[in-house]
């Protein structure tokens, strides 16, 4: 190959990049995201958008943060779009998605049902990052949400655990580390592949009839492994590798969710399949 071939990749790769932080979403519209409509409890669903959309962040993240890029994307296309915290622990008031998933499932709901009561819709959507993107199957599946939502959409979503690059394998060649994990931060513990809390979840199908879900991966995950563990099985699923709709996106785990225009721009196809357009590495310009 001649140098110059060589060099495409690469520049293409910052080319999109460069493209990503200058495109609407950058910072100074982030800076500003919450008073342009994000959690705005006086928004009401349009004929076009009639579901609004629940963000749910990931493990250490919070209902601001997880979302200042994401969220003014979705409200810019017309969309309600509300965001939650949830999974604190006692005397922890900074990070979040720590507490036991199945209590977060509990407190996904209630928000569910603000946001209907709110708005006035009949159902919700929910686009989740990482742990955002599994707990609310627990919502679905043992809460009575599949009556109340109708897609998921997952960014970078652990649905079938994570052994984090094999880290998870060594946990009992230390002892009490498995407990110590269990016992203080048991959002965490409930993640590990295997867990009891996944096997649950996971256990006789991984869908509920009547919700779209669609899953999105990245091959550079270094969080969620293997990233494949994203996957869900079922005729209502898709599931989508980032690099398939573009090679150049080098997008990781946290990228994904928070910078990811491409990402985003799939998203939003699940959220509106009838008027879905094809994701391609010119969408980081969308």
């Amino acid at each position: 190959m001649l140098p110059w071939r060589r060099l495409l990749r690469p520049l293409a790769v910052l080319s999109l990049a460069a493209a990503a932080l200058v495109a609407p979403t950058g910072t100074a519209q982030a800076a500003s995201a919450p008073s342009s409509g994000w959690n705005d409890w006086t928004c009401k669903p349009s004929a076009a958008h009639p579901r609004p959309v629940v963000l749910v962040h990931g493990t250490f993240g919070n209902s601001v943060d997880n979302w200042l890029g994401f969220a003014p994307y979705l409200v810019h296309r017309g969309y309600c779009v509300y965001s939650l915290d949830y999974g604190q622990l006692p005397g922890q008031s900074f990070f979040n998605g720590l507490g036991p998933i199945d209590k977060s499932a509990v407190q996904l709901g209630a928000f569910v049902d603000r946001v209907l009561a709110s708005t006035g819709a009949a159902k919700t959507d929910i686009v989740g990052h990482s742990q955002g993107g599994m707990m609310p199957r627990q919502y679905l599946k043992f809460l009575g949400g599949a009556s109340k939502v109708g897609a998921l959409v997952g960014l970078a979503p652990d649905n079938h655990g994570t052994t984090l690059s094999g880290l998870t394998q060594l946990l009992p060649y230390f002892p009490g580390a498995e407990d110590l994990i269990s016992s203080t931060t048991p959002g965490l513990a409930d993640q590990i592949a295997g867990s009891p809390f996944v096997t649950k979840l996971n256990a006789g199908g991984d869908t509920v009839p009547g919700v779209a879900y669609t899953v999105i991966t990245t091959k550079y995950d270094e969080v969620v492994t293997p990233y494949t563990s994203g996957f869900l099985g079922g005729s209502n699923v898709r599931n989508v590798v980032l690099q398939d709709l573009c090679a150049l996106d080098l997008s990781e785990h946290v990228a994904i969710g928070l910078t990811d225009r491409i990402a985003w721009h799939e998203a939003a196809n699940a959220l509106d399949p009838a008027h879905a357009e094809r994701t391609t590495c010119a969408s980081v310009f969308e």
